[in-house]
């Protein structure tokens, strides 16, 4: 398999160069994007090394791909000769160039899924190449139907266009921001998690109700928290008589509560609370012993500097064997366990 430093991206042994492969979209969140967007024929602006390309191919009829860097191209052809896909042509040039729009007239879908700079500190579709703004001037009398990535650290606030806003998380990791037009909208806003592959949608929920703390707690999915969908996230499961409230959040974290145990899929993670105390750290001490615990994560903000000193410190004499993970929120540490 191949892989970069957060997720496996392929099954088979792609070509391509470190930055190809940092920048590609993984198989899983391929197969997911081509799925949503099958179609007769699509047209990819910008494919890269073609990760994207493969799984257009296996679900529509034609692909496009198109790259003005030789070598990407050269790369995009070979992984696709790699897992067996030939209903591809290759275009290598300017996707804003009236020659290539020439070449890809018939598409019925335009996707692309722009570069972007590495270490640009504020995302913004300012910096995407090619812009997608431009993308949308030239090819909108191709087809009103397209598709673009983004920079999913983006909030929806930021992006003012008439478009769906789909949030993708994978493996309880934020990993694609999806831009939709036309006739593929199909709201305002939205969220999916992979694996599982369940999605929620912008309905305008009643807001989600406040509670104090119960027994249990829950982290949403990052794509959940990035699309403002918890009002709809608490609808969905009260649908299902499962009653979850809003407890405690800031802009690292989000805690739900809920007095009975509530599993979803749009949940990262699931905790079983054990305890409550000050922000003091020799009552947080004392408690972790009475709780038996061995380990201890540390879930509020902490300068990196000093987070191992101080874990270290809580963890010295702890003989049980439990890992106990603390949630800080101002002056107030909740201590959980995880839910297995």
């Amino acid at each position: 398999m191949t892989r970069d430093k957060y997720n496996i991206k392929f099954s088979k042994p792609i070509v391509s160069n470190k930055e190809g492969l940092q920048l590609s979209t993984p198989e899983i969140v391929a197969g997911y994007i081509a799925r949503r967007l099958k179609t007769d024929i699509i047209a990819d602006l910008g494919c890269g090394i073609g990760g994207q390309v493969i799984f257009f191919a296996k679900e529509c009829k034609k692909v496009y791909a198109v790259e003005r860097d030789a070598q990407k191209l050269e790369y995009a052809r070979e992984n696709c000769r790699l897992y067996g896909v030939d209903n591809v042509e290759f275009i290598q040039g300017d996707a804003l160039s009236p020659e290539i729009k020439a070449k890809v007239s018939d598409a019925d879908i335009i996707f692309s899924d722009p570069a972007r700079p590495l270490s640009e500190k504020e995302r913004t579709l300012d910096n995407l190449e090619p812009p997608i703004t431009e993308i949308i001037k030239i090819y909108s009398d191709v087809t009103p139907n397209m598709a673009f990535h983004a920079p999913p650290q983006m909030p929806p606030e930021r992006l003012v266009l008439d478009c769906e806003r789909e949030y993708l998380s994978l493996n309880g990791q934020l990993n694609r921001l999806t831009l939709y037009f036309g006739s593929l909208k199909s709201c305002d806003r939205s969220a999916v998690v992979l694996p599982e592959g369940d999605n929620l949608c912008f309905s305008g929920s009643p807001k989600i109700r406040n509670s104090s703390l119960c027994d249990y707690v829950y982290e949403p999915e990052p794509s959940v928290i990035k699309a403002g969908l918890l009002n709809e996230l608490a609808q969905t499961l009260k649908k299902g008589n499962k009653d979850i409230f809003y407890y405690k959040g800031d802009e690292k974290r989000t805690l739900l509560t809920s007095s009975m145990l509530v599993g979803s899929h749009f949940f990262k993670d699931s905790y079983r609370v054990r305890g409550s105390t000050d922000k003091d750290m020799s009552k947080l001490k004392e408690i972790l012993k009475s709780l038996k615990a061995k380990n201890v994560v540390l879930r509020f903000d902490i300068d990196p500097d000093n987070y191992w000193g101080i874990r270290t410190k809580l963890e010295e004499g702890l003989a049980g064997t439990r890992t106990i993970h603390v949630f800080g929120f101002g002056n107030e540490l909740v201590l959980c366990e995880k839910v297995k």
